[in-house]
């Protein structure tokens, strides 16, 4: 074996630890120290080893180029076979190859046996894989390698293993400035990345900040002057204020329901229901167990309708439970986004209780042509229901009422104390 450079930064990966976490942006030598140390241990002992991400199409989209390119630049081209769907050692070391996505409990069952699992690109990792794959690697002794840029601090693997990593873990940040071997090419790039990217772009690529919402997103630029100045935060509701419901309906698909106040012109989301396959009564009996002045529901077009099935509209049984239901304007949807971008920066967030919600806006994108590469209509996804319904809550914005002549709270006011938000 050749002389090996490893930066000082890696040398935790040699230190028996049931969860070695590795985090950072681009140039840090994660991927390739990661390699090689599983190499080195591969080669002095007898190990089972997988590598694995989310989603593997085929062995293009796995570590096992860069495993075979580091096999050679450490001179082990003899102990190591590198075979087309495996890597094979003289001393009997397999390394395998496997997506996640595409296993069940019973079918990752052949991987029990595994003394080290490497999970590549873990920011893509959902929490039904990990919920999967952790209870599969039970051999003893066996580690959990993790390497990920993270991209939305709300991501699974971030909020389980860096924001909140197990007592197992040892989690280490690694940016280009921890890699004494970084090299001039990727200098130049870097430089050149600084001064012509979105400062939230080049921290996520380069220094591994997580970004205020997906690359790509709609509302990018919205979330990231809300994020900034401080309106995703802890927002009181007003009893004095009607709270409103915005509804996008659905029965397969998710029924968003944003709950909003106004004063003046401020927007506050206060709360947020999301669920399927409910009845129109289930979501009432939510509503009605809440401690708030209702003011109207606004249902979209399609909530005036009759169903064949009922031979009655949203409107109608909303009505004959009691409650006050008006109709959202109804506008194209590039025109409804328009107006969901001029609305965003009167808007304020609740934290906690509107999560879901500014999950949805961080996530909200288009379809990508494949054959053309550009951005087509919205997609219509998981996280598309709740922008759908924020795009009605734009539309109806300035009807939302409060009963006349009650007071109202002033705008709220960034430093002011005893203000309705606190940070």
């Amino acid at each position: 074996m050749t002389s090996l450079r490893f930066p000082k930064k890696l040398r935790f990966l040699f230190q028996p630890k049931r969860y070695k976490v590795l985090h950072g942006g681009r140039g840090s030598g994660k991927s390739w120290g990661v390699a090689r140390a599983l190499l080195i241990q591969a080669a002095q002992q007898k190990l089972r080893i997988l590598c694995t991400r989310e989603v593997q199409k085929s062995l293009k989209d796995s570590v096992h180029a860069l495993l075979g390119d580091q096999i050679q630049a450490m001179g082990l081209g003899s102990f190591f076979e590198v075979l087309e769907t495996e890597i094979r050692g003289r001393n009997g070391s397999l390394i395998l190859f496997a997506g996640l996505q595409q296993h069940t409990v019973e079918s990752i069952k052949s991987f029990e046996g595994c003394d080290r699992v490497w999970v590549e690109e873990a920011q893509s990792v959902s929490g039904k894989s990990w919920d999967v794959l952790i209870p599969t690697i039970r051999k003893p002794g066996s580690e959990i390698w993790i390497t990920l840029n993270p991209q939305l601090e709300t991501d699974e693997t971030f909020q389980r293993f860096i924001a909140t990593p197990p007592e197992s873990a040892t989690v280490v940040e690694m940016n280009y400035g921890d890699n004494p071997y970084f090299p001039p090419v990727l200098e130049a790039e870097r430089l050149h990345a600084q001064k012509t990217m979105k400062a939230e772009k080049y921290r996520h690529i380069w220094e591994g900040k997580t970004m205020p919402a997906v690359d790509g997103a709609i509302y990018f630029d919205e979330v990231a002057k809300a994020e900034d100045e401080g309106r995703i935060t802890r927002v009181t509701a007003d009893r004095l204020l009607k709270v409103h419901c915005i509804w996008d309906l659905g029965w397969n698909d998710s029924m968003s329901i944003i709950l909003v106040q106004r004063s003046a012109s401020e927007l506050r989301v206060i709360d947020y229901i999301e669920d399927s396959h409910k009845k129109l009564s289930d979501y009432v009996d939510m509503l009605k167990a809440m401690p708030h002045n209702f003011g109207h529901d606004w249902l979209p077009h399609d909530g005036f309708s009759r169903d064949y099935k009922t031979g009655k509209s949203a409107e109608e049984m909303l009505k004959a439970m009691g409650r006050t239901v008006a109709r959202t304007p109804n506008m194209d949807i590039e025109g409804g986004i328009k107006a969901a971008r001029e609305v965003f920066e009167r808007v304020w967030f609740d934290r906690e209780k509107v999560s879901r919600l500014v999950e949805c806006l961080k996530r909200y994108r288009r379809n990508i042509g494949q054959k053309t590469g550009e951005a087509g209509a919205p997609l219509h996804d998981e996280y598309s229901h709740g922008a759908d319904a924020f795009r009605y809550l734009a539309l109806c914005a300035d009807q939302l009422k409060n009963v006349s002549g009650k007071k109202t709270t002033p705008p709220p006011q960034h430093n002011a104390g005893g203000s309705w938000m606190s940070a």
